[in-house]
């Protein structure tokens, strides 16, 4: 559904040229439901303008649901919905009336408009809307209402851009079930960009990791889970320092950190391997106060492969 080879943006600043992104190759099947996750300032964003035709590439090539980015961009934009980070609909616009037009801006005949507003209103838990202002929205309505204008067309592809920014926990879970509709109810091909390392996580199929302008990673969130050397086990004990010895002695363990009384140190299936190390520890007469194991996180893996936190911004 989605396919480009050798994408970049160069930007100018102050008379100098800024690589925006650099030699981005991807592609997305059909029905899929693809994250692409990485700080603020790593491309991201830029890559989807580029895919959505609301930027020209400095280079490269693509064909997003059949249609040459470059040869054939009124083709693309036919076959795909998007919805950036700033709500699309009118503030001082009614909601209904803003949807109808959408559906007619894509040629859906008057009443095919209508229906369909009705129909995706019900979906997206929007009922009774219709008549309000979209400045009287909630956040969450509103970026539901959004969606809703990305859909009205039933494109093949969505591009969503950090779609819930800003919106409390409850909103954000609420929009990723109607997220996660999409493709399950519609078949939809899912485009996702976002920071959130909790976001990408639950809802997507396979997730590109970008930094720097360039794709670092792709994968499940298993596999990419499984770059990092195991899980994370810590350990507070009576005798720190026996502790490390007993864990540095297991198969497969990576050098163990005492802080204070905690031990911390990272190995393979963390679960399996604590009842042994627990009864060493006792027959060892060490009295142990607590015990956790933490599977790697997505952020654990963007340290491993850029050695910072995904939380950091871009310099």
């Amino acid at each position: 559904m989605i396919k480009a080879r050798g994408l970049t943006k160069t930007f100018r600043f102050k008379g100098h040229p800024v690589e925006a992104v650099r030699g981005v190759d991807l592609d997305v099947a059909a029905g899929e439901l693809v994250g692409f996750l990485g700080p603020n300032g790593a491309g991201k964003t830029t890559t989807l303008r580029m895919l959505t035709t609301l930027l020209k590439p400095t280079s490269g090539e693509a064909v997003v649901a059949g249609c040459d980015l470059a040869s054939d961009p009124a083709g693309v934009r036919r076959r795909i919905g998007y919805v950036g980070q700033g709500s699309g609909a009118g503030q001082e616009q009614r909601a209904g009336e803003e949807l109808v037009m959408q559906g007619r801006l894509y040629g859906l005949p008057a009443a095919e408009s209508r229906r369909r507003v009705g129909d995706l209103l019900a979906r997206y838990e929007l009922e009774g809307v219709e008549n309000r202002l979209v400045s009287t929205l909630s956040g969450g309505q509103r970026r539901r209402l959004d969606i809703v204008m990305g859909i009205m067309h039933q494109p093949d592809v969505v591009f969503l851009d950090e779609p819930s920014t800003a919106l409390d926990p409850q909103s954000r879970s609420n929009l990723w079930q109607h997220i996660r509709s999409l493709r399950e109810e519609s078949e939809t091909t899912v485009f996702l960009t976002t920071h959130y390392l909790d976001e990408a996580d639950a809802l997507c199929d396979r997730i590109l990791v970008m930094d720097g302008g360039a794709i670092v990673a792709e994968g499940t969130s298993d596999e990419l889970k499984s770059r990092v050397s195991g899980d994370l086990v810590v350990l507070e004990t009576d005798s720190p320092e026996a502790t490390a010895g007993v864990a540095a002695a297991l198969p497969g363990a990576d050098e163990p950190v005492v802080d204070g009384s905690v031990v911390r140190f990272r190995i393979a299936r963390g679960d399996g391997v604590l009842p042994g190390l627990l009864r060493e520890l006792d027959r060892m007469e060490i009295a142990v106060s607590s015990v956790q194991t933490h599977r790697p996180t997505l952020d654990d893996v963007f340290l491993t492969l850029t050695g910072r936190s995904l939380r950091e911004p871009v310099s």
